[in-house]
């Protein structure tokens, strides 16, 4: 028997219906296929310019840009490479780099650096040269919160190199972070069109029509291009991938957490689970072991280890 999608895809599709979970119209667009059929398409690079031109200076506006490749390679074959989530170039030369980061990593404002070295080294040319260099922005959304209690209170945070009296010493590199879990306005509260954009990214997922605020033609399209159901069998597929694999990432205890909604499971000791882990885990757990599914594939779905889905199996015999 032919089906349009994957086994995989109806165990993913079979869980969300028996916990009666509603199906999205939209995609999430945290993750990497979500964020790049957003952004990084050459059919969509309107909305990835106005999108930018929110949070770059009135020098820098964008009219024209061009993708480049994603992947950096060193010039050195032991050296570590880099890989962005999109990477483009303004019609001026500048370069932007835009991250959409899912989860917390460990030294991300080195990895951040690190990153940015890239496009520095790539500007060098071969024989003279009189190391001018280009502007350099790298855009990073992040679905987390910072650890520093100090800055889990910027949303939005600008960084420059700055010299001892808080006067900048090179205004070429430019770093912007923005710390969606902090975005907290409402449709009432919307002022600006970057308001809107941060609006959008937020809740894209949870809409289920267009809010009156939103209905502009950019935003119209970005609606279009983010409906589940305009998707292709293949894009679904890569989609429903995508979607598992941010949800592992993530972990539901992580994502309890970095949101202050952490809570214990009340009947960890009956099934074994160690205090703290999400309730809704377990409840997934135990109706996709009703389904038939196997370990790894409950595993793949919960953030649960094999062992901890062996508790729970062995608990309801």
């Amino acid at each position: 028997m032919s089906s349009k999608f994957p086994l995989h895809t109806f165990h993913f599709l079979g869980l969300m219906k028996i916990m009666q979970v509603r199906t999205p119209r939209y995609i999430n667009p945290y993750t990497d296929f979500g964020f790049k059929k957003l952004f990084g398409e050459e059919g969509n690079k309107d909305l990835l310019i106005d999108f930018l031109n929110q949070l770059l200076p009135e020098e820098h506006q964008i009219v024209e840009l061009n993708f480049k490749n994603s992947e950096f390679l060193p010039p050195l074959p032991f050296l570590r490479k880099a890989i962005f989530d999109i990477h483009c170039t303004g019609a001026n030369g500048e370069n932007f780099i835009i991250e959409m980061q899912k989860e917390k990593l460990e030294y991300f404002k080195d990895r951040s650096i690190f990153y940015v070295s890239f496009p520095i080294q790539e500007q060098a040319i071969k024989g003279e040269w009189n190391f001018k260099l280009q502007h350099i922005y790298l855009i990073a959304i992040l679905d987390f919160k910072y650890d520093e209690e100090e800055e889990k209170k910027k949303f939005q945070r600008y960084v420059q190199l700055k010299d001892q009296d808080g006067e900048v010493f090179y205004n070429k590199l430019h770093l912007k972070f923005l710390q969606m879990p902090l975005f907290t306005k409402t449709e009432s509260e919307l002022v600006t069109r970057f308001d809107k954009w941060c609006y959008f990214l937020k809740n894209l997922e949870t809409f289920d029509h267009i809010p009156t605020i939103l209905k502009e033609p950019i935003f119209e399209k970005a609606f279009r291009t983010s409906e589940i159901g305009a998707m292709t069998k293949e894009e679904h597929d890569i989609y429903t991938e995508s979607l598992m694999t941010y949800w592992e990432s993530k972990g539901m205890i992580d994502t309890a957490r970095d949101e202050g909604e952490q809570i214990g499971l009340q009947k960890g000791e009956q099934i074994g689970l160690q205090k703290g882990e999400n309730k809704k885990a377990y409840d997934v757990t135990s109706k996709a072991i009703g389904m038939g599914l196997k370990n790894d594939e409950i595993s793949l779905l919960t953030g649960l280890s094999v062992e901890e889905i062996q508790k729970v199996r062995e608990q309801k015999h």
